[in-house]
């Protein structure tokens, strides 16, 4: 390709011109032993300087100097390269002859050295009328830096690009607003996705740029400290994970987190995501607050500039409404009105406005410390805040932003942007705790006590982010803000026994036979048969459910909740409980089929869907009844082709009708609708038979598709006992990480260890899951020993073990 020296003549190929810049990256990107691994700031300022330097010296050599001149813009304009950004560079020139000629002794270099270019040749007017047109290129413009040729010809560009910007702002700003809106639809929010977007997601860089430029068409001031402060964090995670990937990648996967982490000193993949996700959130209330204010400030023409300032409206005592923001009236005392603050946020939760930033600068300098007890006007704005349900979340936001929501509740610092343990939670943790008390509110009509409610949502888990057990660190928590807001202590003591046991309804319900009077015998004790706190505990499971992802309160998960409750309501009240039910007439004909013909029988019952309580309608989980010769091996042989059919297995009941194995699965396809009958009774037949190996039949499955856990989600398995929750038998649970025929497996080693399973239970968070397995003691026989209970553990953890 020709090189160009000045203008028309003699050309040379561009051939190896960038190997020194090649080799210079490669120095600062893999420095050789002995040499010091560049800091992720120093090294941008190093390729900034590096490509500088080069795109600097070519341009000279060539003749790029009068007439002409080589912008910098996009992560080289705002010295912000990335180890494998691209190059955004624009060649301006006053209509010289030769530019295509220059930009090619420019590009082909480049190019020929395999690195990324975005690349552009124009006149200013070309430049200016771009920016009036195309948003995204304006955007990239505000942040141009000159790099070689004419001086004057840059300042006279960059000018005219920013004052067109600051011109037009007014009739470009919905199609910004639009714009990114449409950015963080399709990339999430950097501070709750497991693999976040860091430059393009809700949070982000491309968020800190929007500051910049709404700065610069003087609707702003520059972002503050803190927002820097965030920036330096994004950039230095961007910049590390370029180069731990060796290419330009901007989203952080799961498996490289711990790696990131290291790099920057920064402990595990957790406390990553942590400062991730306190960065992201500082950037998104900054764009927040940003594009309010921006709005505001809008230069006004005709009859618009004419119109009277935004009056005063009054909300509440001390708080009025100004530009459809919720600020202090001028006669607020606000240093001496200790529930002043909790006031202006259930107003603007209530009214569905936003704070203004300068009334939370003004009440974080000012108010005044709420003493224990608190005043009840307290209490009152805050359970009116609680119960605001969606409002409540971006007030929350609003408040923890500006210091305040930490001093009202000083215990909210341990669960600050905590990251969740596992896939299912799809919020921090301190979010989550706000999601949850946003869907209690919609609860509050089905309790007698909401106010209970609502506290017991917000502190459920304010014990995580510890090292003990996060419901017994609440517990004692609960009782702590419980005593400080004013609460009478029979209500304390009901708070914190909610967070205590908020876990107790939804493990019994997916892990126990709820037909055993052991279960609810048990649940009554641990509640000291108390209905309100049963009642208050119902709710509290819902709420909390739905705020941890899709699919958590799922129509058979409340169904078996709500039978629980029921149930223990019954024994609260000392009425009997419902009989157990005559076996299904189904399963009997079924039996006898099985019985006259000596092949297996299937039936699949499919359920109507039926709303879950939340804002989707999911399917119904259906049941499958199996009648097969009654064997040792019948349970593990009907999960393993049931897995094998993909159907994920909650509850296997086991039972048995005139020498036939008759066992009820509840049951969930991962895709679609279950199989058809007949195909799950031909493979049974097939494995009685031994033409169906089900062991090997899985392991194919598993390889081919299922996914691994990441290292930051495998789990320890193991084994726990429970003596008393189950009559006439002792149930063991399984406890680690889930896979493709768990079941099938453990419960061969078991039939295989020559104990009976009376039922089993599934219940699945994410990648983790707690298998719950009921064996029979049969009468007279003495419980099983210790070491016969250490046998049946390595059998179990053996099966469970990957393969």
């Amino acid at each position: 390709m020709p090189e160009v020296a000045g203008g028309p003549g003699p050309v040379s190929t561009t051939d190896g011109v960038a190997d020194d810049l090649i080799r210079a990256r490669g120095v600062l990107l893999n420095p050789g032993p002995g040499q010091r691994r560049l800091a992720p700031d120093a090294l941008r300022g190093a390729l900034v300087d590096l490509h500088d330097f080069w795109l600097s010296s070519r341009a000279t050599s060539i003749g790029l100097t009068e007439g002409a001149a080589l912008i910098a813009v996009g992560a080289l304009g705002r010295r912000e390269l990335a180890p494998y950004s691209d190059l955004d560079l624009v060649l301006v020139h006053e209509r010289r002859p030769d530019a295509d000629r220059l930009a090619e002794a420019l590009w082909y270099p480049l190019w020929d050295a395999g690195i990324g270019l975005d690349h552009s040749v124009r006149t200013p007017g070309q430049v200016v009328e771009v920016a009036a047109t195309d948003l995204r290129a304006a955007l990239g413009l505000l942040e141009a830096r000159h790099l070689a040729g004419e001086r004057s010809l840059f300042d006279k560009v960059n000018g005219a690009v920013r004052q067109s910007w600051r011109a037009s702002i007014r009739t470009r700003f919905d199609e910004l607003v639009e714009m990114t809106t449409d950015r963080w639809e399709r990339n999430g929010d950097v501070a709750h996705r497991v693999e976040p977007d860091l430059k393009n997601g809700r949070g982000g860089l491309r968020d800190v740029h929007l500051l910049d430029a709404l700065a610069a068409a003087q609707l702003i001031d520059r972002p503050g400290a803190e927002v820097s402060e965030a920036r330096l964090l994004l950039l230095d995670v961007r910049t590390e994970l370029h180069r731990h990937a060796g290419r330009a990648r901007d989203v952080l996967r799961a498996q490289e987190a711990d790696d990131i982490a290291g790099m920057l000193e920064l402990g595990d993949r957790f406390d990553l995501a942590r400062a991730l996700s306190g960065a992201a959130r500082t950037v998104a209330y900054a764009v927040d607050v940003g594009l309010r204010a921006s709005r505001s400030a809008l230069p006004r023409r005709g009859l618009a500039a004419l119109r009277r300032a935004p009056v005063r409206r009054p909300l509440d005592d001390g708080v009025v409404e100004h530009a459809g923001e919720v600020v202090l009236a001028r006669d607020a005392a606000a240093g001496k009105d200790p529930a002043l603050v909790l006031r202006v946020a259930a107003t603007a939760a209530r009214t569905g406005m936003p704070i203004a930033a300068g009334t939370l600068a003004r009440l974080a300098d000012t108010a005044p410390e709420l003493r224990a007890p608190w005043p009840h006007a307290a209490l009152v704005e805050l359970l009116s805040l609680l119960g605001s349900g969606r409002p409540l979340v971006a007030v929350v936001e609003a408040l923890d932003r500006g210091g305040l929501w930490g001093r009202i509740f000083p215990e909210w610092g341990a669960v600050r942007d905590l990251p969740p343990r596992d896939r299912a939670h799809v919020w921090t943790v301190d979010r989550h705790l706000v999601e949850t008390c946003a869907y209690a509110a919609r609860l509050t009509t089905e309790v007698a006590r909401p106010d209970l409610l609502l506290i017991g949502a917000l502190l459920h888990d304010i014990g995580k982010g510890r090292e003990e057990d996060h419901s017994v660190v609440g517990e004692g928590l609960a009782h702590q803000v419980g005593t400080r807001l004013g609460l009478s202590a029979r209500d304390v003591r009901t708070v914190a026994a909610m967070v205590r046991h908020h876990l107790l309804l939804p493990d019994t319900a997916t892990r126990r036979d709820l037909e055993d009077e052991a279960t609810i015998s048990r649940v009554v004790q641990t509640l000291d048969g108390d209905p309100q706190l049963l009642e208050l505990l119902h709710a509290l499971s819902e709420a909390d459910s739905l705020a941890t992802g899709p699919g958590v309160w799922s129509p058979w998960k409340r169904r078996l909740i709500t039978q629980l409750t029921e149930r223990c309501r019954s024994a609260m009240a000392g009425e009997p409980l419902p009989k157990p039910e005559p076996p299904d007439g189904a399963l009997c004909e079924m039996a006898a089929r099985a019985a006259s013909t000596g092949r297996p029988q299937v039936t699949v019952q499919e359920h109507p869907a039926a709303g879950s309580g939340g804002d989707a309608t999911e399917q119904e989980p259906a049941t499958v009844l199996v009648a097969l010769p009654d064997t040792p091996g019948a349970l593990s042989l009907a999960a393993g082709v049931l897995a094998l059919h993909s159907l994920e297995v909650h509850v296997a009941e086991l039972g048995s009708h005139e020498g036939i194995a008759v066992d009820t699965f509840t049951v969930s396809p991962r895709f679609g609708r279950p199989p058809d009958p007949a195909v799950l009774r031909n493979d049974l037949v097939r494995a009685l038979e031994g033409g169906l190996n089900l062991a090997e039949a899985l392991d194919r499955k598993e390889r081919d598709y299922a996914r691994p856990p990441g290292p930051e989600e495998k789990l320890r398995p193991r084994v726990l006992w429970f003596d008393d929750e189950a009559t006439g038998a002792v149930v063991l649970e399984l406890r680690g990480n889930d896979r493709i025929g768990l079941l099938y497996r453990v419960a061969s080693a078991l039939e295989q260890a020559g104990v009976e399973v009376r039922w089993a239970k599934v219940a699945t968070l994410g990648s983790s899951v707690v298998d719950s397995f009921c064996l029979d003691e049969p009468d007279g026989a003495p419980p099983l020993t210790r070491s016969q209970r250490r046998t049946l553990e390595h059998a179990v953890l053996a099966a469970a073990a990957p393969g």
